[in-house]
């Protein structure tokens, strides 16, 4: 009689709880250097990086009182992005560098990381490695540069123009560090929508600022 084989979930452990184990590793460990100075904290490797933008980015996505954080992160992906088109990690700027994450920003990563890490190990796994390979390093590179911008740039018009930018840095640095490319994807359209409503802002703005020019000079 042939011996009997071990049950499927024996032998081979849950995809999802493996996803997730490691996108908690990672995230435990960024979280671990957390503190000092923002050049000690986010390292100098570019996956190190990666996973500190998604994670900085995330609080962003929420309207939260956290300020000067959107000229931080987005300073950071412009770095970020920098260092992908060139193929070589760059030094953060003293300003930023010297840049220390105070403890209300650490409270809030922290509480979030525990309510992210689900859902990025329930939608994301390694697929469409083909975006996330060497030869699409300079398109990547690009795409994070714009969303950095969009984040940077200021709108002459109040609204919450920091959430597009945000939710393309969170896609696009997550989707590059677990190689998921249709996270990647989704982070490119994301990129698209927020250059869109950045030069949408600036339309509104030149609008309402010509018929206040209009009433006063009329």
């Amino acid at each position: 009689m042939p011996p009997s084989l071990p049950s499927t979930s024996d032998t081979l452990p849950s995809r999802m709880n493996r996803r997730r184990s490691a996108v908690e590793r990672m995230a435990v460990a960024q979280l671990a250097s957390m503190g000092g100075t923002l050049a000690d904290t986010i390292g100098e490797g570019a996956r190190q990086r990666l996973v500190w933008l998604g994670l900085l980015a995330m609080p962003l996505l929420f309207p939260v009182a956290l300020p000067g954080m959107a000229s931080v992160v987005g300073s950071l992906c412009l770095l970020i992005a920098i260092g992908l088109c060139r193929g070589q990690p760059l030094p953060l700027p003293r300003w930023l560098a010297r840049r220390e994450l105070g403890a209300r920003t650490q409270v809030v990563l922290a509480g979030m990381v525990n309510r992210s890490v689900r859902v990025i190990a329930r939608v994301s796994r390694p697929r469409m490695l083909a975006l996330s390979n060497q030869p699409a390093r300079m398109l990547n590179g690009v795409v994070l540069c714009a969303a950095g911008l969009s984040m940077v740039v200021p709108v002459p018009l109040i609204s919450f123009d920091n959430v597009l930018p945000a939710l393309a840095m969170v896609l696009v640095a997550w989707g590059l560090r677990l190689r998921d490319g249709l996270m990647l994807l989704a982070g490119y359209l994301a990129t698209v929508a927020a250059v869109a409503s950045v030069g949408l802002l600036w339309w509104g703005g030149a609008v309402v600022a010509d018929r206040l020019l209009a009433l006063v000079s009329g």
